[in-house]
Formats: C-alpha cells, sequence, structure tokens
C-alpha cells in the first residue's frame, strides 16, 4: 500500500511540475491528510508512514527541480506551514516558534519537519502551486489568482487530489494586450 501512495503522490507532483511551468526556487504548498488517504475522516486517523511515505515522494520531485516545499499543518496550527530555513528567508517569511506532531500539526508536516535540514514553521506564504490531497484548503495559501490544473493522478490512497497554479493578474480592460507565456 505504501508503494502505490508513494507512487500516486510523486506521479501528482511530477504532473504538476510539469503543467505549472514552475522554474527555481518557486514555492509550491502541499496539504495532505493521511487519514483520508487511508479512507478515514480527516483529522481522525494520522497516520506517521503515510505522511512520511506522501512528503518524502513530493519532496523529491520537485527539489530535484530546485522547486520550494512548504508543508501545509492541519487547523489545529492554524494551517502553519514547515519549510526550509533557507527558503523563508528567501521570501522573507517570518518563522513562527511551533513544532508539529501528528495529533497537532499532522503527520505530513511532521515528516517535512524531521526531514528537512533547517527546518522553520511560517503562519503566511503565497505559494506559485499546490497540491491538495483529502480537501486539505490551500488556497489560503496561494497567490491572488489561482487556476486550476487538471492532472490525470486523481487520488493519493482514498484521497482526492486537486491541483492549481497561479497567474499574475489582468489588468488593463479590453484594449490590453497580455503576455501568453503568463497566462
Amino acid at each position: 500500500m505504501l508503494d502505490d501512495i508513494r507512487k500516486q503522490a510523486a506521479d501528482a507532483a511530477a504532473e504538476l511540475l510539469e503543467a505549472a511551468h514552475l522554474k527555481k526556487h518557486d514555492l509550491v504548498v502541499i496539504g495532505c491528510s493521511s487519514s483520508e488517504i487511508a479512507e478515514y475522516r480527516i483529522g481522525s486517523h494520522s497516520s506517521e508512514e503515510i505522511g512520511e511515505a506522501v512528503y518524502t515522494a513530493i519532496y523529491q520531485i520537485m527539489s530535484s527541480h530546485s522547486i520550494d516545499v512548504a508543508a501545509q499543518c492541519c487547523e489545529h496550527l492554524n494551517r502553519a506551514l514547515i519549510l526550509e530555513a533557507e527558503a523563508a528567508a528567501r521570501y522573507g517569511y517570518e518563522p513562527v516558534n511551533v513544532v508539529p506532531q501528528l495529533k497537532a500539526g499532522g503527520s505530513f508536516a511532521t515528516a517535512a519537519y524531521h526531514t528537512l535540514r533547517h527546518p522553520v514553521a511560517v503562519e503566511h506564504i503565497q505559494a506559485s502551486a499546490g497540491i491538495d490531497i483529502g480537501d486539505t484548503l490551500i488556497g489560503m495559501h496561494l497567490k491572488a489568482v489561482a487556476v486550476p490544473v487538471r492532472i490525470t493522478t486523481k487520488y493519493v490512497g482514498a484521497a482526492r487530489v486537486v491541483c492549481a497554479r497561479t497567474r499574475p493578474k489582468f489588468i488593463g480592460g479590453e484594449r490590453a494586450h497580455y503576455n501568453p507565456e503568463l497566462m
């Protein structure tokens, strides 16, 4: 089962990476419910093994392309995010003092905290893209104009997968011309 979950998570990350046209040091937010993956109600059956499997699979794909990953904590930590201290500094995000655990932060964020070299928690980000595994509500951490990304990987385990990318706002009205590479 864990091998299937790893593969599904890696496939979703690879598909988003390609579809969103992410660049070096773009920031991607990932929300993940290990409970939903295991066919339970979100927040009811955290699984350390599932959290580690999903985080490792996604992190390997993203980091191999120098994409920064922010792991969203659960609502018990107000959906704070775990990322490398270097990435937080690059974006100007102020660290806060919290260490996620299985029942306060979630298994995915806990895996991130224990995997990263210099993990920090931050309260808010503006990511260029995101993956929501299990209806974790990542939208608050995306830049202003989010666009759905349709991928073929619809589930990780039993959890639905929804992806998004962002684009710059269109301004200027009907006479304006736009750069198609930014759409």
